[in-house]
Parts: C-alpha cells; structure tokens; sequence
C-alpha cells in the first residue's frame, strides 16, 4: 500500500546510547586492531588483522556531539528513524545520517519592501521575524530549505499585512474605526505575527514576535504626504486654539454678567466676542487700541 502523500512527518524523539561508554569501549580495541597491523604487516594474517581495524573505525562513525539548543535528525538509508535532543555525546548507528538542526532562537530582518498600502499609495516597510525550529522532522523533510522557506513567506505575508491596513488614518473618523499601520503598531504586529505563523507552521517552525521594523512612504509620495501631515497638524492645533478661544470668551461674558460688572447688549457682546476672540486667536501681539470716547462711541 502506498503511503498517503500529504501525511505530515511528525519528530520523534529518540534515546541514542551513551558515547562515553561505547568510546571507552571502542577506544582499546581501536589500539589492539592497530598494533594487529603493525604486527602481522609483513605476514600472512595482514588482510586478517585490517578486519577489525575497518571494523573499529566504523563504528566509530557513531559517536555524535549534541550542544545545547541543538538536535540531529537520524536516518537510516533513508527512513526517519528520529530526533537526539538531549546534550552530549552519543552513539547510532554508524551507517545513519545525522542532520544538525539548531534549535536557537533566530532574527529575520526582511528587505525594505516596495507595496501599495490599502488606499494604493506607494510605501515602504521592513520586518523583523524573531524564529525558532520547534519540529525537525517538518524543518527537514516537509520543505525544501525550512531557512530560505521563512524568509519567502515572512516577506510574503508582510506584503499582505500592507495592502489589508492604510498608511495612516486622516479624517477623524477614520481614525477612531480603522487601523493603519503608522498608528497601531501593537495591532498591526499581532496581525503580523498571525500571518506570519499560519504560513510557517508546516515547515514546523514557531514565530515568537514579528514587528515593523521600516515603515515610509514611498520617494515619489514622500513629500506631498509630509505636506498633508503638516497641514493636518495645522489644522487640529487651529482648532484646539478656537475650541479654547470659545471656551475664554463664554467664560468672561458669564463672568461679567454674575459679577454686574458691566451690561452689554447683544450688539456690544457681539464685537466683544470678535475682539476677543482676534486677540486670543491671533498669531501674532495684538496692538490695543484704547477708546477714549464713551463704550458706545
């Protein structure tokens, strides 16, 4: 029966036996087989005494050193047999193959990517991808190159990310309901952070954080938008100072008018609001003028 070709290679942790034992086995008769051939090198038990030295040298191909955060996927003409975690020297079988696969955690730092944001404008935008291997058997034998496969997919899904979220949010309104990529940045990280995992989770790597590392807008649109960005920055400052203008003038007319200070007219306070607000608005000193007549003159 042939096997199920989309069936997921899971690891499968295995116990290799101690090295050091086997070594200080292996070691004496390693020596014995040696001075056996400088012995009979001139004699008829030559080739009979090479057996045991080809033996000892073979199996000598075993022994496998395992550092920290690091693990060898074992093979045997082929077959996954299973993956050595703990640390220190082994042995197996000498005729496997052993694949290091490191277990560290690694950084991507993606290129500076060119894409349309949501709205279509030109921008440019980086990521970091903080990685780890979590399954060896899906690194090795479910990609091709499982390091080359998450730098692919991180910059694919990067790509993503920037067309599903505006730059920057303008209006008002828009800026209480959407999320843009400038000012969300914990939201447009968690967001990348889920793509990003989706697409590597069958090369059996984990992402541990991903975020924005670059962000702009392109050269072409760079200083039309700094222009609207100014103005807008204008625009919601005139409107703090109108707002608190407004705020000064309610408060001394109704101050003026509990106090019986002095009573206006609705004409009077209609030009006391505008010299006040002219006053208190202004950009520049105000020069007072001082009326020498009477209030109504």
């Amino acid at each position: 029966m042939m096997p199920n070709a989309s069936q997921v290679i899971r690891e499968e942790p295995i116990r290799a036996r101690a090295g050091l034992p086997v070594l200080l086995l292996e070691t004496p008769l390693l020596l014995a087989a040696g001075v056996a051939c400088v012995i009979f090198l001139e004699d008829a038990w030559k080739v009979a005494s090479l057996v045991p030295f080809l033996w000892a040298m073979i199996w000598m191909g075993g022994f496998i050193a395992v550092a920290p955060n690091e693990a060898r996927v074992i093979q045997l003409f082929g077959r996954y047999l299973g993956t050595v975690h703990p640390a220190g020297l082994h042995w197996v079988n000498p005729f496997t193959t052993k694949r290091k696969i490191s277990m560290r955690v690694r950084n991507f730092d993606s290129d500076k990517l060119k894409v349309n944001d949501h709205k279509g404008n030109p921008i440019e935008i980086g990521a970091v991808v903080v990685w780890k291997v979590v399954d060896t058997a899906e690194a090795v034998f479910e990609v091709d190159n499982y390091e080359h496969y998450v730098e692919v997919q991180s910059e694919a899904a990067l790509r993503n990310l920037a067309t599903q979220y505006p730059y920057d949010s303008h209006d008002e309104d828009e800026k209480k309901a959407a999320v843009a990529l400038r000012s969300h940045p914990q939201e447009i990280a968690e967001q990348l952070k889920r793509e990003v995992q989706e697409r590597l989770a069958k090369a059996g790597v984990e992402v541990i954080e991903a975020r924005i590392s670059h962000l702009a807008y392109a050269p072409e649109i760079a200083s039309a938008m700094l222009q609207r960005q100014q103005a807008e920055a204008i625009i919601a400052a005139r409107r703090k100072i109108v707002d608190g203008a407004v705020g000064m003038v309610e408060m001394a007319l109704n101050d003026l008018s509990r106090k019986n200070v002095i009573h206006l007219d609705e004409e009077r306070k209609a030009a006391m609001v505008s010299n006040l607000l002219v006053v208190l608005c202004s950009n520049s000193n105000v020069q007072p003028v001082v009326n020498a007549g009477t209030l109504y003159s």
